[in-house]
């Protein structure tokens, strides 16, 4: 049996993608290697011949593909339906036996059944050996449900068959699930509350293997690393453990937490002795109404100022999400929103509209209210598009609104000023004063900030001197280039979506672009 295994291109450019190596002429590449497609082709019974394609990567032509496979598995969100539907269309055409699961096929099982032959909703672990027995011997079912298995049972993932040449971090996940209710996250939904947890042996094992295959920063792709504090300490340790053992050349971990690890001075000293550098965080809004009403309390016990200044003191760099269109949220939102990233040390801010995605509280609210103006997948993909009526704007005012706000943010000395506060806040490891010296760029990252420079005056300036503060800052430098990184992006994904060209071409507040 021959199969081929597909992480689908994005159908458009996001914040979280990376699109812009390849729009700038560079070779392509993906901002996290695909865990899910690794860990599926982990499942794969020996003697099947398996071919993994990472679309992000390498991008493929189904109607030139000479490698005719048996079966064709595709996994995806739900910013990567119409690639989705259009790869499994395709390859059905040729004859091939297309399977479908992941996120997106969890959550709305009705609207990918009609272009897959198996569709598989859940997690894979327990059906796994059924399913791949069942296809082998051609007496598959039409749907294959999964559930919410012991992770300890999970195998270390394929990352011989994945192009990790292509990919600027590698993934590992230390458990799925999140205890809390935040009504608008689909997580929750297909992953649970109750959240289950990877031995440390088990990580340590996946670390190995992502180490041999060259990775130096990894992402523990947790839907929240920190809400179980004795795992957390236990996968610390051994983490800092192993790192001590490979002190010549270690690795930086990257991860998402609530911003309640503020709170925590034992557990942010842990985080940066396992050399976890890097948290991103759903800040979401500064109105508290809507934090309260969305059900996200966490994030109500420590203004959030307040809390980003201590994270960074303790040496770990933030990037933070934000979400516009509560019902609490009035037309003064956006400035109350600027004035906040204005003193901001968080750089990367992932601004959107509020969706309300299948299978959430959020979304059978707004259906019951009647304020449902359209699918999750017409939105979800765009931080300019919703499926709500909001009801303390109008749905332009929030989505101009939002288009503005981006833009506005992401002017050059917007940002400057952003990352120059991160250098005033962020103590690093090793942070003792040095001689100034060249900030390391690698070849990619080098490539990608020329290219940048090249966008004007403006941009050339502005990353000049960051790198020139940052000179002085050794411990900081790694952060530098990863923000350098995703600016890139975030300008190209500014320039490709319709509505963010229109902001673009707005005049940036003068507050945001004078600094």
């Amino acid at each position: 049996m021959k199969i081929h295994i597909i992480n689908p291109a994005v159908d458009r450019p996001s914040y979280h993608s990376a699109e812009v190596y390849a729009a700038w002429g560079l070779e392509g590449r993906t901002s996290v290697a695909d865990l899910a497609t690794a860990t599926v082709a982990a499942f794969v019974p020996q003697g099947w011949d398996i071919r993994l394609t990472d679309e992000t990567i390498t991008p493929i032509d189904p109607e030139a593909d000479v490698d005719d496979c048996d079966v064709v598995a595709i996994t995806g969100k739900v910013s990567q339906r119409a690639r989705m539907f259009a790869l499994a269309e395709a390859y059905r055409r040729r004859g091939a036996l297309v399977v479908i699961g992941g996120p997106y096929a969890s959550l709305s099982p009705d609207d990918v059944r009609p272009h897959a032959d198996v569709l598989v909703t859940g997690e894979i672990e327990d059906i796994a050996a059924g399913l791949f027995a069942d296809l082998a011997a051609g007496t598959w079912r039409d749907r294959y449900e999964g559930g919410r298995p012991d992770l300890r049972g999970s195998p270390v993932p394929r990352w011989d068959l994945y192009p990790n040449h292509g990919a600027n971090l590698g993934a590992l996940q230390t458990s799925r699930g999140c205890p809390f209710q935040c009504d608008f996250c689909d997580v929750i939904q297909y992953l649970g509350r109750r959240q289950r947890h990877k031995d440390p042996d088990q990580v340590i094992a996946e670390l190995e293997v992502l180490y041999r295959h060259g990775y130096r920063r990894i992402l523990l792709a947790d839907d929240n690393f920190t809400a179980y504090r004795r795992h957390a300490h236990a996968v610390l340790a051994a983490l800092r453990v192993w790192n001590e053992a490979h002190a010549a050349d270690p690795v930086q971990f990257m991860t998402q937490v609530s911003v309640d690890l503020a709170r925590d001075p034992e557990l942010m000293a842990a985080c940066k002795a396992a050399r976890l550098d890097t948290v991103f965080i759903g800040i979401e809004t500064v109105n508290e109404d809507s934090l309260r009403d969305s059900g996200k309390r966490q994030n109500l016990h420590q203004g959030a100022s307040d809390a980003l200044a201590i994270i960074l003191s303790h040496g770990i760099a933030v990037y933070a999400g934000i979400i516009v269109g509560f019902d609490a949220d009035k037309p003064d939102i956006f400035a109350r929103l600027a004035d906040f990233f204005h003193d901001s040390p968080v750089p990367m801010l992932s601004i959107g509209a509020l969706v309300a995605p299948n299978g959430t509280p959020l979304h059978d609210r707004m259906k019951a209210e009647g304020r449902l103006t359209g699918e999750d997948w017409q939105s979800a993909a765009s931080p300019f598009a919703t499926n709500i009526r909001p009801i303390g704007m109008s749905q332009r005012e929030l989505l101009v609104g939002v288009s503005r706000l981006c833009a506005e943010v992401y002017a050059p000395a917007a940002f400057e000023r952003r990352m120059m506060n991160f250098l005033a806040a962020y103590n690093g490891p090793s942070a003792q004063p040095r001689a100034p010296s060249l900030v390391p760029l690698p070849a990619s990252e080098r490539a990608l900030v020329k290219r940048l420079s090249g966008l004007g005056e403006a941009e050339k300036g502005m990353i000049l001197r960051i790198l020139g503060a940052a000179m002085a800052r050794p411990d900081a430098q790694g952060p530098v280039v990863e923000f350098l990184s995703r600016y890139a992006q975030v300008r190209h994904m500014l320039g490709a979506v319709p509505s963010g060209v229109a902001a673009l071409r707005q005049p940036a507040a003068r507050r945001m672009a004078a600094g």
